[in-house]
């Protein structure tokens, strides 16, 4: 996790239908630092912790996300981090055929996360110190609290790569 930045992102309605996290990779396929598209290369803008360079950007939209039971809370977050490439390169899992987040079969993928969610669960005590806070919706964690300060990550830029030619 320590090149998976957390950022926190604002809904702009309170209820439960709608986003409620997302993983943006820092690489293209295969973790390359650069893609072709109609003929121009690209690169992505880096991130970095420190010194630190990221490769995944994990967001949370508040206060959905805070808002739903504890178990989907874990759900949420398991199937957006099994999107990282096994590789961990910073591109994410692909799967066959047009729709390369999910597969074509985006109940076989909602499978494969509830198996993970639920063996997840069952080696840890859903009562641990680590998970406590995901026991809270978002009005008692800012009663708690006081409030909920966190980091908005920008989405990065795609940017032109410019060829240098030798004089």
């Amino acid at each position: 996790m320590n090149r998976v930045a957390l950022s926190f992102c604002q809904t702009r309605r309170g209820s439960l239908h709608g986003m409620l996290a997302k993983l943006t990779p820092l690489r293209f396929e295969g973790g390359e630092s650069t893609t072709f598209r109609d003929g121009q290369a690209w690169t992505i803008q880096r991130l970095f912790s420190g010194s630190r360079e990221q490769w995944y950007i994990l967001s949370v939209y508040l206060p959905r996300f805070f808002d739903l039971p504890f178990e989907e809370k874990i759900n949420t977050l398991i199937h957006e981090l099994y999107h990282i490439s096994p590789r961990f390169d910073g591109d994410i899992r692909r799967f066959s055929g047009r729709c390369f987040a999910h597969s074509a079969n985006h109940r076989a993928y909602d499978e494969i996360v509830a198996m993970l969610c639920q063996g997840y669960l069952r080696r840890r005590s859903p009562r641990s110190r680590l998970l406590r806070f995901l026991h809270h919706d978002f009005s008692a964690l800012r009663g708690a609290h006081g409030a909920i300060i966190g980091a908005q990550v920008p989405v990065p830029k795609l940017i032109p790569v410019r060829e240098t030619r030798a004089a």
